[in-house]
């Protein structure tokens, strides 16, 4: 296993994020009021019933508001700067099974050393599952029921390697990979713009 741990690991970590490029990046449900938010929901379904999004159950929506909040007590807790409500979600380093979440998958790959990571948080696997009240996986695992900094999740990775590296298809447990929340619009607005404008967007 590649060792992460070192004065230059910024240097060469690299978070993901997926999108369906018809739609574009960074686009936020928890940017929307919870009635729109749950209309758009239901909308994929109707439309697009194969895709991941549209497997998620009807309380979604108030229970990603409920975690979120966890996140951000966790964060706060832990001396993090938060200028967003809602966070934006990436992923430490490529996983294979979130590319196949949308019909038409695009990402953004964005090096950790562009972002101030006072405002960057992490959870070992998805933050639902991570932080559930009847959790899928209760094995004791020192990463479930924890937020991390980003020092702090540089060890775990250490010791436990990427998640999907060895747990690509959830056989092992719920963890996947190693899940990103970006409390700044910085740098992502610059990424968004230059995408946008590659894609020929408004």
């Amino acid at each position: 296993m590649r060792r992460l741990c070192g004065k230059d690991v910024r240097w060469r970590l690299v978070f993901y994020h997926y999108f369906d490029s018809t739609v574009g990046p960074f686009v936020n449900l928890c940017d929307l009021p919870l009635h729109e938010a749950k209309a758009l929901l239901q909308k994929i379904k109707r439309e697009k019933p194969g895709v991941q999004c549209a497997k998620r159950h009807d309380t979604y929506m108030e229970d990603r508001l409920y975690y979120e909040e966890i996140l951000r007590t966790e964060f706060l807790k832990k001396g993090g700067v938060v200028q967003r409500k809602s966070p934006h979600y990436m992923v430490v380093e490529h996983s294979p099974w979130l590319s196949t979440w949308f019909e038409n998958c695009a990402y953004l790959r964005i090096p950790a050393e562009e972002f101030d990571l006072k405002t960057v948080s992490f959870t070992y696997g998805d933050s639902h599952p991570t932080f559930s009240p009847r959790p899928r996986a209760d094995d004791w695992k020192e990463y479930r029921r924890k937020l991390y900094t980003f020092d702090e999740i540089l060890k775990i990775i250490d010791k436990y390697g990427l998640p999907q590296n060895w747990n690509d298809d959830g056989k092992f447990g719920p963890e996947r990979y190693v899940e990103v929340h970006v409390w700044s619009d910085d740098p992502i607005r610059n990424y968004v713009d230059f995408w946008r404008s590659a894609a020929g967007k408004p």
